[in-house]
Protein backbone atom coordinates (compact mmCIF):
# COMPACT_ATOMS: atom_id res chain seq x y z
CA UNK A 1 0.00 0.00 0.00
CA UNK A 2 1.32 3.45 -0.88
CA UNK A 3 0.74 6.27 1.61
CA UNK A 4 1.55 9.83 0.52
CA UNK A 5 1.15 13.45 1.59
CA UNK A 6 1.07 16.51 -0.64
CA UNK A 7 0.59 20.24 -0.01
CA UNK A 8 -1.21 21.24 -3.22
CA UNK A 9 -1.40 24.96 -2.31
CA UNK A 10 -5.01 25.20 -3.52
CA UNK A 11 -6.46 23.48 -6.58
CA UNK A 12 -8.61 25.95 -8.54
CA UNK A 13 -8.65 29.24 -6.65
CA UNK A 14 -6.29 30.92 -4.22
CA UNK A 15 -6.58 34.16 -2.24
CA UNK A 16 -5.16 36.99 -4.36
CA UNK A 17 -3.03 38.14 -1.45
CA UNK A 18 -1.25 34.77 -1.45
CA UNK A 19 -0.30 35.24 -5.11
CA UNK A 20 1.49 38.57 -4.68
CA UNK A 21 4.72 39.28 -6.50
CA UNK A 22 6.74 39.10 -3.28
CA UNK A 23 6.25 37.17 -0.05
CA UNK A 24 6.42 40.31 2.11
CA UNK A 25 3.62 42.08 0.20
CA UNK A 26 1.21 39.20 0.64
CA UNK A 27 2.28 38.67 4.24
CA UNK A 28 1.28 42.23 5.24
CA UNK A 29 -2.17 41.88 3.66
CA UNK A 30 -2.83 38.52 5.29
CA UNK A 31 -1.67 39.76 8.68
CA UNK A 32 -3.94 42.83 8.45
CA UNK A 33 -6.83 40.62 7.34
CA UNK A 34 -6.33 38.24 10.27
CA UNK A 35 -6.04 41.10 12.78
CA UNK A 36 -9.20 42.82 11.49
CA UNK A 37 -11.14 39.54 11.45
CA UNK A 38 -10.20 38.93 15.07
CA UNK A 39 -11.27 42.41 16.13
CA UNK A 40 -14.56 42.16 14.25
CA UNK A 41 -15.34 39.00 16.23
CA UNK A 42 -15.01 40.70 19.62
CA UNK A 43 -18.15 40.95 21.74
CA UNK A 44 -17.36 44.54 22.74
CA UNK A 45 -15.82 47.20 20.50
CA UNK A 46 -13.85 49.48 22.82
CA UNK A 47 -12.57 52.86 21.64
CA UNK A 48 -9.11 51.38 21.16
CA UNK A 49 -10.51 48.48 19.14
CA UNK A 50 -12.62 50.80 16.99
CA UNK A 51 -9.61 52.93 16.17
CA UNK A 52 -7.55 49.89 15.22
CA UNK A 53 -10.37 48.44 13.10
CA UNK A 54 -10.66 51.69 11.16
CA UNK A 55 -6.90 51.77 10.59
CA UNK A 56 -6.86 48.19 9.31
CA UNK A 57 -9.85 48.77 7.03
CA UNK A 58 -8.12 51.73 5.45
CA UNK A 59 -4.89 49.73 5.02
CA UNK A 60 -6.91 47.01 3.29
CA UNK A 61 -8.43 49.50 0.85
CA UNK A 62 -11.92 49.67 2.38
CA UNK A 63 -12.02 53.42 3.09
CA UNK A 64 -14.36 54.25 0.19
CA UNK A 65 -16.30 51.00 -0.32
CA UNK A 66 -16.82 47.47 0.99
CA UNK A 67 -14.71 45.82 -1.69
CA UNK A 68 -11.01 46.30 -2.43
CA UNK A 69 -8.44 44.52 -4.53
CA UNK A 70 -7.88 41.82 -1.93
CA UNK A 71 -10.86 41.70 0.47
CA UNK A 72 -14.63 42.02 0.64
CA UNK A 73 -16.51 43.30 3.69
CA UNK A 74 -20.02 41.82 3.63
CA UNK A 75 -22.56 43.72 5.73
CA UNK A 76 -25.86 41.85 5.65
CA UNK A 77 -27.74 43.38 8.56
CA UNK A 78 -27.27 45.95 11.31
CA UNK A 79 -24.81 48.83 11.40
CA UNK A 80 -21.03 48.47 11.52
CA UNK A 81 -19.56 51.70 10.19
CA UNK A 82 -19.94 55.10 8.56
CA UNK A 83 -17.73 56.68 5.92
CA UNK A 84 -17.65 60.46 6.54
CA UNK A 85 -17.50 62.70 3.48
CA UNK A 86 -14.21 64.13 4.74
CA UNK A 87 -12.64 60.68 4.63
CA UNK A 88 -11.74 57.97 7.07
CA UNK A 89 -13.96 55.34 8.69
CA UNK A 90 -16.06 55.56 11.84
CA UNK A 91 -17.02 52.28 13.57
CA UNK A 92 -20.58 52.74 14.84
CA UNK A 93 -21.28 49.22 16.15
CA UNK A 94 -20.65 48.59 19.85
CA UNK A 95 -19.93 44.89 19.39
CA UNK A 96 -20.34 41.81 17.18
CA UNK A 97 -24.02 41.47 18.04
CA UNK A 98 -24.83 44.83 16.39
CA UNK A 99 -24.25 43.63 12.85
CA UNK A 100 -24.26 40.49 10.70
CA UNK A 101 -21.71 39.90 7.98
CA UNK A 102 -18.17 38.78 7.32
CA UNK A 103 -14.73 39.79 6.06
CA UNK A 104 -13.50 37.65 3.17
CA UNK A 105 -10.37 37.34 1.07
CA UNK A 106 -10.89 37.63 -2.67
CA UNK A 107 -9.80 34.64 -4.75
CA UNK A 108 -8.33 34.35 -8.22
CA UNK A 109 -7.85 31.28 -10.44
CA UNK A 110 -4.69 29.20 -10.11
CA UNK A 111 -2.50 29.14 -13.24
CA UNK A 112 -3.93 26.59 -15.71
CA UNK A 113 -0.58 24.87 -16.28
CA UNK A 114 -0.05 24.69 -12.52
CA UNK A 115 -3.44 23.00 -12.11
CA UNK A 116 -2.56 20.43 -14.73
CA UNK A 117 0.82 19.80 -13.12
CA UNK A 118 -0.83 19.29 -9.74
CA UNK A 119 -3.02 16.63 -11.32
CA UNK A 120 0.06 15.03 -12.88
CA UNK A 121 1.80 14.81 -9.54
CA UNK A 122 -1.21 13.16 -7.93
CA UNK A 123 -1.54 10.77 -10.88
CA UNK A 124 2.16 9.92 -10.95
CA UNK A 125 2.28 9.38 -7.19
CA UNK A 126 -0.06 6.43 -7.59
CA UNK A 127 -0.98 6.58 -3.91
CA UNK A 128 -3.59 4.32 -2.38
CA UNK A 129 -4.00 6.75 0.52
CA UNK A 130 -3.17 10.42 -0.12
CA UNK A 131 -3.29 13.20 2.46
CA UNK A 132 -4.00 16.55 0.82
CA UNK A 133 -3.00 19.86 2.42
CA UNK A 134 -4.45 23.25 1.37
CA UNK A 135 -7.54 22.01 -0.46
CA UNK A 136 -10.35 24.56 -0.72
CA UNK A 137 -13.19 22.20 0.25
CA UNK A 138 -14.50 18.70 -0.33
CA UNK A 139 -16.61 19.68 -3.39
CA UNK A 140 -13.56 21.38 -4.93
CA UNK A 141 -11.30 18.40 -4.20
CA UNK A 142 -13.86 16.01 -5.68
CA UNK A 143 -14.26 18.21 -8.77
CA UNK A 144 -10.49 18.23 -9.21
CA UNK A 145 -10.44 14.47 -8.66
CA UNK A 146 -13.08 13.79 -11.30
CA UNK A 147 -12.09 16.37 -13.91
CA UNK A 148 -8.37 17.17 -13.75
CA UNK A 149 -7.13 13.67 -12.95
CA UNK A 150 -9.06 12.32 -15.91
CA UNK A 151 -7.69 15.10 -18.12
CA UNK A 152 -4.12 13.90 -17.51
CA UNK A 153 -5.00 10.26 -18.06
CA UNK A 154 -5.46 9.34 -14.43
CA UNK A 155 -8.17 7.41 -12.62
CA UNK A 156 -10.08 9.37 -9.98
CA UNK A 157 -9.71 8.26 -6.38
CA UNK A 158 -12.79 6.46 -5.10
CA UNK A 159 -13.08 8.17 -1.71
CA UNK A 160 -12.58 11.89 -1.03
CA UNK A 161 -13.08 13.62 2.30
CA UNK A 162 -12.38 17.11 3.67
CA UNK A 163 -13.68 18.38 6.99
CA UNK A 164 -14.04 22.16 7.15
CA UNK A 165 -11.35 23.65 9.39
CA UNK A 166 -10.64 26.91 11.20
CA UNK A 167 -8.90 28.77 8.36
CA UNK A 168 -11.13 31.29 6.60
CA UNK A 169 -8.80 31.34 3.56
CA UNK A 170 -10.03 27.95 2.34
CA UNK A 171 -6.90 25.91 2.99
CA UNK A 172 -8.17 22.75 4.64
CA UNK A 173 -6.71 19.25 4.95
CA UNK A 174 -8.28 16.07 3.64
CA UNK A 175 -7.81 12.50 2.47
CA UNK A 176 -8.23 10.71 -0.86
CA UNK A 177 -8.17 6.91 -1.07
CA UNK A 178 -8.51 4.21 -3.69
CA UNK A 179 -11.40 1.80 -4.12
CA UNK A 180 -9.78 -0.88 -1.95
CA UNK A 181 -9.17 1.50 0.95
CA UNK A 182 -12.50 2.95 2.13
CA UNK A 183 -12.57 5.70 4.72
CA UNK A 184 -14.36 4.53 7.84
CA UNK A 185 -14.89 6.46 11.05
CA UNK A 186 -13.66 10.07 11.17
CA UNK A 187 -13.03 12.38 14.11
CA UNK A 188 -12.41 16.10 13.92
CA UNK A 189 -10.37 18.15 16.38
CA UNK A 190 -11.39 21.49 14.89
CA UNK A 191 -12.68 22.79 18.23
CA UNK A 192 -9.92 21.53 20.52
CA UNK A 193 -8.93 24.43 22.79
CA UNK A 194 -5.82 25.39 24.72
CA UNK A 195 -5.76 26.48 28.37
CA UNK A 196 -6.78 30.02 27.36
CA UNK A 197 -9.76 28.86 25.32
CA UNK A 198 -8.16 29.44 21.92
CA UNK A 199 -8.44 27.03 18.99
CA UNK A 200 -5.38 24.78 18.94
CA UNK A 201 -5.39 23.90 15.27
CA UNK A 202 -5.03 26.50 12.52
CA UNK A 203 -6.93 24.15 10.22
CA UNK A 204 -7.80 20.82 11.91
CA UNK A 205 -6.21 17.53 12.88
CA UNK A 206 -8.77 15.10 11.47
CA UNK A 207 -8.44 11.40 12.25
CA UNK A 208 -9.32 9.09 9.37
CA UNK A 209 -9.77 5.35 9.86
CA UNK A 210 -8.83 3.61 6.59
CA UNK A 211 -9.87 -0.01 6.15
CA UNK A 212 -7.02 -2.21 4.93
CA UNK A 213 -7.30 -5.27 2.72
CA UNK A 214 -6.35 -7.65 5.53
CA UNK A 215 -9.10 -6.39 7.80
CA UNK A 216 -6.85 -4.10 9.84
CA UNK A 217 -7.25 -0.34 10.21
CA UNK A 218 -4.81 2.44 9.40
CA UNK A 219 -5.34 5.64 11.39
CA UNK A 220 -4.17 8.75 9.53
CA UNK A 221 -3.88 12.14 11.27
CA UNK A 222 -3.57 14.90 8.66
CA UNK A 223 -2.03 18.20 9.75
CA UNK A 224 -1.07 21.67 8.60
CA UNK A 225 0.60 23.52 11.47
CA UNK A 226 0.88 27.27 11.96
CA UNK A 227 3.12 28.95 9.40
CA UNK A 228 6.28 30.83 10.37
CA UNK A 229 5.34 33.53 7.88
CA UNK A 230 2.57 35.42 9.70
CA UNK A 231 2.79 37.06 13.11
CA UNK A 232 5.70 37.24 15.53
CA UNK A 233 8.19 34.38 15.91
CA UNK A 234 7.48 33.74 19.59
CA UNK A 235 3.72 33.53 19.02
CA UNK A 236 3.96 31.30 15.96
CA UNK A 237 6.51 29.01 17.65
CA UNK A 238 4.23 28.66 20.66
CA UNK A 239 1.26 27.91 18.40
CA UNK A 240 3.13 25.13 16.58
CA UNK A 241 4.37 23.67 19.86
CA UNK A 242 0.84 23.62 21.26
CA UNK A 243 -0.32 21.89 18.08
CA UNK A 244 2.51 19.35 18.28
CA UNK A 245 1.68 18.62 21.93
CA UNK A 246 -1.98 18.00 21.10
CA UNK A 247 -1.17 15.74 18.15
CA UNK A 248 1.21 13.78 20.40
CA UNK A 249 -1.62 13.35 22.92
CA UNK A 250 -4.02 12.14 20.23
CA UNK A 251 -1.39 9.75 18.88
CA UNK A 252 -0.64 8.31 22.34
CA UNK A 253 -4.36 7.86 22.99
CA UNK A 254 -4.73 5.91 19.75
CA UNK A 255 -1.75 3.67 20.55
CA UNK A 256 -3.01 3.09 24.10
CA UNK A 257 -6.38 2.14 22.62
CA UNK A 258 -4.84 -0.72 20.68
CA UNK A 259 -4.32 1.00 17.32
CA UNK A 260 -0.95 -0.26 16.10
CA UNK A 261 -0.99 1.36 12.65
CA UNK A 262 -0.97 5.14 13.07
CA UNK A 263 0.48 7.76 10.70
CA UNK A 264 0.84 11.49 11.35
CA UNK A 265 1.30 13.28 8.03
CA UNK A 266 1.25 16.72 6.46
CA UNK A 267 2.94 20.13 6.53
CA UNK A 268 4.23 20.82 10.06
CA UNK A 269 5.92 24.10 9.01
CA UNK A 270 9.11 23.52 11.00
CA UNK A 271 12.33 21.50 10.92
CA UNK A 272 12.98 18.15 12.63
CA UNK A 273 15.19 19.49 15.45
CA UNK A 274 13.10 22.58 16.16
CA UNK A 275 11.71 23.14 19.66
CA UNK A 276 8.09 23.57 18.46
CA UNK A 277 8.05 20.05 16.98
CA UNK A 278 9.89 18.41 19.89
CA UNK A 279 6.72 17.13 21.64
CA UNK A 280 5.91 15.14 18.52
CA UNK A 281 9.31 14.20 17.07
CA UNK A 282 11.30 13.71 20.27
CA UNK A 283 8.77 12.86 22.99
CA UNK A 284 6.86 10.10 21.16
CA UNK A 285 7.91 6.86 19.47
CA UNK A 286 6.82 8.15 16.05
CA UNK A 287 9.48 7.62 13.40
CA UNK A 288 10.15 9.91 10.43
CA UNK A 289 10.00 7.86 7.22
CA UNK A 290 12.90 9.87 5.81
CA UNK A 291 15.14 8.18 8.41
CA UNK A 292 14.48 4.75 6.89
CA UNK A 293 17.48 3.31 4.99
CA UNK A 294 15.37 2.73 1.88
CA UNK A 295 14.06 6.32 1.69
CA UNK A 296 15.38 8.30 -1.30
CA UNK A 297 15.29 12.09 -0.93
CA UNK A 298 16.74 12.66 -4.41
CA UNK A 299 19.84 14.30 -2.98
CA UNK A 300 17.95 17.10 -1.22
CA UNK A 301 16.70 16.65 2.36
CA UNK A 302 14.21 19.54 2.23
CA UNK A 303 10.59 19.38 1.11
CA UNK A 304 9.87 23.04 0.34
CA UNK A 305 11.29 25.74 -1.97
CA UNK A 306 14.74 24.71 -3.17
CA UNK A 307 14.67 21.81 -0.69
CA UNK A 308 17.69 22.65 1.42
CA UNK A 309 17.89 21.03 4.86
CA UNK A 310 16.38 24.12 6.50
CA UNK A 311 13.25 23.63 4.40
CA UNK A 312 12.30 20.17 5.58
CA UNK A 313 8.77 20.92 6.79
CA UNK A 314 6.57 18.12 5.34
CA UNK A 315 6.43 14.75 7.07
CA UNK A 316 5.24 11.17 7.11
CA UNK A 317 5.59 10.00 10.72
CA UNK A 318 4.85 6.35 11.45
CA UNK A 319 4.14 4.33 14.56
CA UNK A 320 6.78 1.63 15.23
CA UNK A 321 4.51 -1.13 13.87
CA UNK A 322 4.09 0.80 10.62
CA UNK A 323 7.77 1.72 10.38
CA UNK A 324 8.57 -2.00 10.49
CA UNK A 325 6.41 -2.43 7.37
CA UNK A 326 8.26 0.18 5.28
CA UNK A 327 9.52 -1.19 1.96
CA UNK A 328 10.68 2.01 0.25
CA UNK A 329 9.85 5.69 0.05
CA UNK A 330 10.84 8.99 -1.47
CA UNK A 331 9.95 12.50 -2.64
CA UNK A 332 8.38 13.57 -5.91
CA UNK A 333 9.55 16.97 -7.18
CA UNK A 334 8.56 16.95 -10.88
CA UNK A 335 5.92 19.59 -10.18
CA UNK A 336 8.22 21.93 -8.22
CA UNK A 337 10.20 24.86 -9.60
CA UNK A 338 13.81 23.54 -9.71
CA UNK A 339 15.67 26.84 -9.66
CA UNK A 340 17.82 27.84 -12.60
CA UNK A 341 21.44 28.22 -11.50
CA UNK A 342 21.74 25.27 -11.66
CA UNK A 343 18.49 23.40 -12.24
CA UNK A 344 18.23 21.07 -9.25
CA UNK A 345 15.89 18.34 -10.53
CA UNK A 346 13.96 17.29 -13.59
CA UNK A 347 10.46 18.66 -14.03
CA UNK A 348 7.45 18.33 -16.29
CA UNK A 349 8.12 19.77 -19.76
CA UNK A 350 5.69 22.67 -19.44
CA UNK A 351 7.02 23.89 -16.09
CA UNK A 352 8.76 26.89 -17.63
CA UNK A 353 8.10 29.49 -14.96
CA UNK A 354 7.57 29.45 -11.17
CA UNK A 355 3.87 30.21 -11.73
CA UNK A 356 3.56 26.91 -13.61
CA UNK A 357 4.67 24.93 -10.55
CA UNK A 358 2.10 22.57 -9.10
CA UNK A 359 3.27 23.54 -5.62
CA UNK A 360 6.28 24.83 -3.68
CA UNK A 361 6.20 21.52 -1.80
CA UNK A 362 7.46 18.07 -2.70
CA UNK A 363 5.08 15.15 -2.42
CA UNK A 364 6.26 12.49 0.06
CA UNK A 365 5.40 8.79 -0.31
CA UNK A 366 6.08 5.46 1.34
CA UNK A 367 5.27 1.89 0.35
CA UNK A 368 4.09 -0.23 3.26
CA UNK A 369 3.74 -4.00 3.44
CA UNK A 370 0.10 -3.98 4.54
Amino acid sequence: MRLATYNVENLFDRPKAMNMGTWDEGKVILEDFAALNQLLGELNYTAVRKKRMAELMIRLGLEKQDESKFVILRRNRGHLLKRPAVGGIEITAEGRADWAGSLELKDEPVDEVAMRNTARVIHDLGADVLAVVEAESRPVLEQFNQQLLKAVGGTPMRHVMVIDGNDSRGIDVGLMTGANYPIGLMRSHVDDRDSKGNDIFSRDCPEFAVQLLGGQTLRVLVNHFKSKGYGGKAASDLKRKTQAQRVAEIYNELIAGGNAFVAVVGDLNDTPKSDPLSPLLQATDLKDVSAHPSFDDGGFPGTYGLCNAGNKIDYILLSPALFERVQTGGMMRQGMWPGSRPKRWETYDDLLDPKNAASDHAALWVDLNL
